[in-house]
Parts: structure tokens; C-alpha cells; sequence
């Protein structure tokens, strides 16, 4: 599956190079970190037996890490089409009814802007390899980090192994992927009321009573506020706010209607 993850994230480089090259990354952060851990131990007075597990586990989440990079390189070109592909395919859609063949109409894509249109470039670059038009977009298919463009071009590569028009399908499935992306946008809304309800509660509320009530309290207990403690709150709060800007930001659907 490296093989596969690899050529649909795009990273120009065999497994073997891969593991390799993190092999060497890994075991350099892995020792850093074990130094870093050896002056924990040495001031808390604690048996250095334990760099040797410190190090493996490290290495190991370390290791880990770069896989997990892969898959959130593959959900960011996904996104990244899926924004785009309603798009291309009417960009598609009207070529084909202007009476251009399809090879044609796919090589103005992809001479285009856009993500899509260099993921389109490849098949073209296929076809021009010598493969046919059916296995380029077979070929395109099992490569595609897009579900949305894999069933537009399921769709397209069926029609023409039926030797049919390929525009109805074609038609057919766009209409089918604008109805999910309006379905996703509702999704999309009802999310972002409960995550309002949680970034009101938890970002403005809570810290401006909290820090009055605190006031008022310290006041009367004669309880000193230092500069720290106010830093320490201060970059509480702007974590925070980071915290649900990223997720603002994650469960945004990636539409383009």
C-alpha cells in the first residue's frame, strides 16, 4: 500500500527511498530527543537504562509520523480536486457539446489552471505514451485521491467501453455531485452552529468572566497577580483561539459550486 499512497500523494520517490530516507531522519530526532531526555533523568535522579526504551518508543512515533504525513498529503490534494471538479467537468461537459472529441476537450483541461487540470495533464501524457483512452482513465481511476473525480471518470470510461454518448453520463454525474456538495454545505451549517455555540462559550465567555471574577475575587483575598501569570493566560487564550480556528478551518467542505 506505500507503493499506491506514494503515487497518489504525488511524492516523486520508490518505497524504498522513502523508508530509507526516514530510517536516517527518524534515528537523528530519535537521538536528539534522547539527549533532551538524558539531562531530564540526570536531574531527576533516575536510572539512564531508561534512554534505551525512551529512544526505541521515540523512534518508533517518530517513523509513525512520516506514514501519517502521506495520508494528510493524499486528504490535501482530495480536497484540493474536489474543490475544482465540478468545474472541470462542465468545463468538460460544454466541450463535448460544442462537438469537440474527447481527447481534444481533454487536452484544452489541461492546459488550464488548477490541480485538476495538471491531474488531467497526466492522462493526456498517457494517452500520448501509447496507452488507450479507456486504460489512461482506468489508470487514472485506481490513482485518484478524489472520490468525486473517480466517479467522473468511471463514468466517462464506462460510456465509451458502452461505445454511448458520453455527455449524458456524463451530465448525470455532475448533477449527482452537486446534490452531495449541497448536502455538505447543510452538514457544513449545522456544524458551524454547534462549533459557535462551543467558540462563544469557550473563547469569549468563559475567559472575560473568568478574568473578572478572578479580579474580584484576588481583591479581596489579597491574592497578587504577577506579569507571568498573566502571559500564561494570555498565550492560553491564543492557543485556544488557534485550536478552533483549525477546526473552523478542518470541517469546511471543499465545494465549489
Amino acid at each position: 500500500m506505500l507503493k499506491r499512497d506514494l503515487r497518489i500523494a504525488h511524492l516523486p520517490v520508490t518505497p524504498l527511498e522513502f523508508i530509507n530516507k526516514n530510517i536516517k531522519t527518524t534515528a537523528l530526532y530519535a537521538f536528539l530527543f534522547t539527549i533532551l531526555f538524558f539531562f531530564v533523568l540526570q536531574k531527576a535522579e533516575l536510572s539512564f537504562f531508561l534512554l534505551i526504551p525512551i529512544f526505541m518508543i521515540m523512534s518508533i512515533l517518530i517513523f509513525e509520523f512520516s506514514i501519517v504525513s502521506i495520508k494528510s498529503k493524499i486528504r490535501q490534494r482530495e480536497r484540493e480536486i474536489n474543490k475544482e471538479v465540478l468545474f472541470v467537468g462542465r468545463y468538460l461537459l460544454v466541450k463535448l457539446y460544442s462537438g469537440r472529441p474527447l481527447l481534444n476537450a481533454l487536452i484544452e483541461i489541461s492546459s488550464s489552471k488548477g490541480i485538476t487540470a495538471k491531474y488531467i495533464k497526466e492522462i493526456v501524457d498517457d494517452i500520448g505514451t501509447g496507452s488507450t483512452i479507456e486504460d489512461a482513465l482506468r489508470n487514472a481511476m485506481n490513482f485518484s485521491p478524489s472520490d468525486k473525480l473517480r466517479k467522473v471518470l468511471f463514468h466517462i470510461n464506462n460510456a465509451l467501453q458502452l461505445g454511448i454518448d458520453v455527455t449524458k453520463p456524463l451530465e448525470s454525474v455532475l448533477e449527482e455531485i452537486t446534490k452531495e456538495e449541497e448536502i455538505e454545505i447543510k452538514k457544513y451549517g449545522k456544524k458551524l452552529n454547534t462549533l459557535v455555540i462551543f467558540y462563544m462559550l469557550a473563547a469569549v465567555i468563559l475567559p472575560s468572566l473568568g478574568v473578572a471574577i478572578f479580579i474580584v475575587i484576588s481583591s479581596f483575598v489579597s491574592f497578587p497577580i504577577s506579569l507571568q501569570g498573566l502571559i500564561v493566560f494570555v498565550f492560553f487564550i491564543v492557543v485556544l483561539e488557534f485550536i478552533f480556528m483549525t477546526v473552523f478551518k478542518s470541517v469546511r467542505p471543499m465545494v465549489n459550486l
